[in-house]
């Protein structure tokens, strides 16, 4: 299969077809894998000041355009490539994929799936990541604030002024900036953002371990400890994400998947980079739900 460069070639001598080309390696992917395919791929490397690049309710009508009429019998590989988004819509989603292929649904990750995206990664039965490739921390923020450092700051503060009442005249310029329900906000958001990882874990990926109830809690603490990874951009690596005990399959493994699954992430890098494409939903088929700086284009 060929390299970046050769599909960059190969995009210049058939005069910039972006769409064929990149349908062609889904389609061949597909019939590497005997499964449906589905691509879901956002531009924010690329085009970071377009609203839309995270995960958002549209999307749910992306996936239900490429999923209908699919043999769902055939199960999901679900190729993810996302900065992540919303928690609510995350939870949609995961809760339709899980209704159209039951537990039959793996993740490939090329590149990324950070944050939410991590999180659709652990509701599937593995994931399918390469050595150059990275989840996320999944702890939930606020304006690109974390929620546990909210909370943990709160806490500190609480604990010195305890100590020493001295010490309010310095924390209360900066409690003061809090508004009344901004803490109980914080704890719902991770409370509820673990408890569904926990349970999609729960019941798929780690459903016939015998000691699955420890391998979750380790999984949880690593992904949504913002105190232990210290930033939510924090890339985890595939030994890491293995060493969690997440199930993880390695691409290298089979070479001719590799290939293919590499193939299909360059010719999409090279849409969004190329085009007024920011995200793109597409299965096997062609179908496509494909959101434009101009418009949503729907394309069969």
């Amino acid at each position: 299969m060929p390299n970046w460069h050769e599909i960059s070639e190969e995009l210049k001598q058939a005069g910039s077809t972006f769409d064929v080309i990149r349908r062609k390696y889904i389609k061949e992917l597909s019939q590497k894998t005997d499964r449906n395919v589905i691509i879901y791929y956002s531009g924010w490397l690329q085009k970071s000041n377009i609203e839309g690049l995270q995960v958002n309710d549209a999307d749910k009508n992306g996936l239900m355009t490429v999923i209908h009429k699919l043999d769902r019998s055939k199960g999901l590989d679900l190729v993810l490539h996302t900065p992540g988004g919303d928690t609510a819509a995350t939870e949609s989603i995961v809760d339709y994929l899980h209704s159209m292929f039951g537990n039959d649904i793996r993740a490939i990750v090329p590149q990324l799936a950070m944050s939410a995206g991590t999180m659709i990664a652990c509701s599937c039965k593995e994931i399918i990541m390469g050595q150059q490739s990275s989840l996320g921390p999944i702890d939930p923020q606020f304006g690109g604030i974390p929620a546990h450092g909210i909370v943990e700051e709160f806490k500190r503060a609480l604990s010195e002024i305890k100590a020493d009442p001295i010490s309010a005249a310095v924390w209360q310029p900066i409690i003061a900036k809090y508004n009344p329900t901004l803490i109980g906000e914080c704890e719902k958001a991770i409370d509820w953002s673990e408890k569904m990882v926990k349970d999609w874990l729960d019941r798929n990926m780690l459903s016939a371990e015998a000691d699955k109830a420890n391998i979750i809690q380790t999984i949880i603490k690593e992904l949504g400890d913002h105190a232990l990874n210290k930033s939510h951009a924090r890339h985890l690596s595939i030994q890491k994400c293995k060493d969690i005990g997440l199930k993880i399959v390695d691409l290298e493994s089979d070479h001719d998947l590799q290939d293919l699954v590499l193939s299909v992430h360059h010719i999409c890098i090279h849409t969004l980079s190329a085009t007024n494409a920011f995200k793109i939903i597409e299965n096997q088929n062609g179908i496509a739900f494909i959101q434009s700086a101009q418009n949503i284009i729907m394309q069969r």
